[in-house]
């Protein structure tokens, strides 16, 4: 499986957040692609802080129409440039962004400005300004930017509760698609609280995925709801030839209010961190184990030093063959997290994103050899890589 970058250069990934996950096809990063000249056409394929997204002055409604949305919004999203060592022909590449607060400060994704050596952002009167970047969570892929301009311009978008969304909801997408500025379309949420690997080793979790029609140029463009607000950034898309097949996907705005104004506040998020490898639990291993369901995430391998070494997770150390296939025969199998049943990975990732930070208690409810126990847990910082 490979998450290629359209325009920078990204590796293979696998999953993980020290654990093992399996997610199918190849996801194109939306982001940069080389600027389109006249008449071409290119395609390409911790922490706890008080203050969140900042609620702005655009009218509290609801189910405005596309263009409602888009005329109170076109002028708050922009286009973002880049030049870095990797252009080719010293050509940048772009991507989008919108603006969060009315002193300045823009969201785009971290793989749109990664290696930058220059950024601009170009508003949609084709005015364009130097912007300085601010912070970067490339394990989030969420950059903070920063224009020292005056307000006119500076009228951000309110940012929405990406936790209300349900399946079917329409939703529109504004950015610039190879190039083309101010582009809209829109679609529905096909699904939420995916898991999205990055080039870091670690998956985005909580993850929204859309049919809205989303293609190079657009990573760091706005998803919104049809009360004009923002609940995702648009990042990827599940493709195998980089161009948009009907599933993309996009950042939460909730995980947008939890980590951007840590960015700000300290141009780095610190996440938070059990140390554990492992699998889901299948039924086969259930039987295996005795467990009444498939239900549960099995620690294969737990890091020496880590929260989850000093709270005592045992790792698995016995494996048996079964009509061809290894089962692991200990190993503790996690049921559940505070009050959080753990039927697969995710669940245990979409916690830790939404709910918890560096140092928090975590209460764990573990099988182990045939019982059911507990233990506390607190969570350490991710190793940076």
């Amino acid at each position: 499986m490979f998450i290629t970058d359209l325009s920078i250069r990204r590796p293979v990934v696998s999953s993980v957040f020290s654990l093992i996950l399996i997610v199918f096809g190849i996801f194109v990063l939306l982001n940069s692609m080389p600027e389109v000249q006249d008449g071409e056409l290119i395609v390409s394929n911790g922490n706890h802080l008080e203050t969140v997204g900042e609620i702005t002055s655009i009218e509290k409604a609801s189910n405005f129409s596309l263009t409602e949305i888009f005329e109170r919004t076109e002028e708050r999203v922009v286009q973002v440039n880049i030049r870095s060592d990797n252009a080719i022909n010293n050509r940048g590449n772009m991507g989008s962004g919108f603006v969060y607060k009315d002193d300045g400060y823009i969201i785009t994704n971290h793989h749109v400005v990664d290696n930058a050596e220059r950024v601009t952002i170009t508003f949609l009167d084709g005015e364009s300004y130097i912007a300085k970047i601010i912070g970067t969570d490339a394990d989030l892929d969420i950059a903070v930017l920063k224009v020292e301009i005056g307000s006119t311009y500076l009228q951000p978008i309110p940012i929405g509760d990406s936790s209300h969304l349900k399946v079917g909801e329409p939703i529109a997408a504004i950015g610039n698609p190879f190039g083309l500025s101010g582009s809209m379309t829109s679609g529905i949420i096909s699904q939420i609280g995916r898991l999205l690997p990055q080039d870091s080793g670690y998956s985005i979790p909580d993850v929204i995925q859309t049919d809205a029609a989303i293609n190079p140029g657009n990573s760091g463009g706005p998803l919104l709801n049809m009360n004009g607000e923002v609940v995702g950034i648009n990042t990827a898309i599940q493709s195998a030839t980089g161009e948009f097949t009907g599933v993309g996907f996009a950042v939460p705005s909730n995980t947008v209010k939890k980590v951007v104004p840590v960015l700000i506040e300290n141009g780095v998020f610190h996440h938070p961190w059990m140390g554990i490898s492992g699998s889901d639990v299948d039924p086969e291993l259930a039987d295996v184990r005795g467990l009444n369901s498939s239900k549960g995430f099995l620690v294969v391998s737990v890091m020496e030093g880590s929260p989850a070494d000093e709270a005592g997770l045992q790792e698995m150390t016995i494996t048996k063959e079964i009509d061809g296939r290894e089962f692991a025969m200990d190993g503790d199998i996690i049921l559940k997290i505070d009050d959080v049943v753990v039927r697969k990975i995710s669940d245990i990732l979409i916690h830790l994103q939404r709910e918890k930070s560096v140092g928090d208690e975590m209460l764990m409810t573990l099988y182990r050899n045939g019982t059911t126990v507990e233990t506390i847990l607190v969570l350490g910082e991710r190793p940076q890589n």
